[in-house]
């Protein structure tokens, strides 16, 4: 499929505009773990996901990360432009979480369109509203929900994702997920697997316990 059945709003676009826009993007094909956009002097342009996985998250001053959220099939990515929002105050980085085809539009081109547009003002809008609450919502669970709640709950999303109940995932990596230490969470995974709800081996934790680790989840 081409990049007008992927553009939720393309109907709504008159034929010049949807001329520029399709003259201008371009696509890109990252491997997992390339860095797409890096801070807000990086002015990446709009991502729309065709096919593959993003994770979008911010630094602490000692380097700690967290992610705000992720992105898949379809998804468009609008902090990536940063130049055209710039009433956002926080630095964000994008990465691909696994092999990624995607389109990138020109923040330029977008926001002259967006000018014109009421229908694309108000997708954008909806696009801000949307990632601010996955940001609140992040922030409820940091300050409200225990650590072993939310590495449980990561764990799920994660089985859930991958349909599977074997995750290739470092205690590295799950930290950085959840802007925490990796020592915290080697101590938390060795508590789970002791309680009986994951198996533990070299980069990879597995599952062993779904409704337990759900239970905890909802206590």
């Amino acid at each position: 499929m081409d990049f007008q059945d992927y553009f939720p709003i393309w109907d709504k676009l008159n034929t010049a505009q949807q001329d520029r826009l399709r003259g201008s993007l371009f696509t890109r094909h990252v491997r997992k773990g390339t860095l797409i956009h890096s801070g807000s002097a990086d002015c990446t342009g709009l991502l729309l996901i065709r096919s593959g996985q993003l994770r979008a998250y911010i630094l602490s001053d000692t380097g700690r990360e967290i992610t705000i959220y992720r992105l898949f099939d379809r998804d468009i990515c609008l902090l990536s432009a940063s130049c055209m929002l710039r009433s956002i105050q926080f630095e964000i980085t994008i990465e691909a979480e696994k092999d990624t085809e995607l389109w990138v539009i020109p923040a330029e081109i977008y926001q002259g369109i967006m000018e014109e547009s009421a229908a694309v003002s108000n997708y954008t809008n909806e696009l801000m509203a949307s990632r601010f609450s996955d940001v609140m919502w992040l922030m409820e669970q940091i300050m409200w929900k225990s650590l072993d709640k939310r590495v449980a709950a990561f764990l799920l999303e994660e089985a859930a994702i991958e349909e599977t109940t074997v995750l290739n995932r470092t205690h590295e990596s799950i930290a950085n997920h959840l802007g925490s230490h990796r020592e915290v969470i080697t101590r938390m995974l060795r508590y789970f697997q002791k309680e009986g709800m994951v198996r533990l081996s070299r980069g990879t934790v597995e599952l062993t316990n779904v409704p337990k680790l759900q239970q905890l989840c909802d206590e």
